[in-house]
């Protein structure tokens, strides 16, 4: 769903540097393969093993911010796509 003040884009590259600049020092010991869900505006975030979790309780903080989500430790906060595997 789209964010009426900010890009997809732009939510990528605000949290990704909000995130490598302010955030990733914090986090990253012990806590790698949890959601991590930041609001790019404020810098507040939360994280949990369950990405449902964490991103509910930053909405619960404010309905209408800008999120940007990422697993820590993962250069993608999920997989998609599978193996290609051809039939013989």
């Amino acid at each position: 769903m789209a964010h009426p003040r900010y890009t997809s884009d732009e939510i990528a590259k605000r949290g990704q540097t909000l995130y490598d600049q302010k955030v990733r020092a914090k986090v990253e010991a012990g806590n790698k393969g949890k959601f991590l869900v930041l609001d790019i505006e404020t810098g507040e975030y939360e994280m949990d093993a369950n990405e449902m979790d964490a991103l509910q309780r930053a909405k619960g903080k404010n309905s209408d911010a800008a999120l940007y989500i990422l697993r820590v430790g993962y250069s993608a906060a999920h997989r998609l796509g599978g193996q290609f595997r051809l039939a013989r």
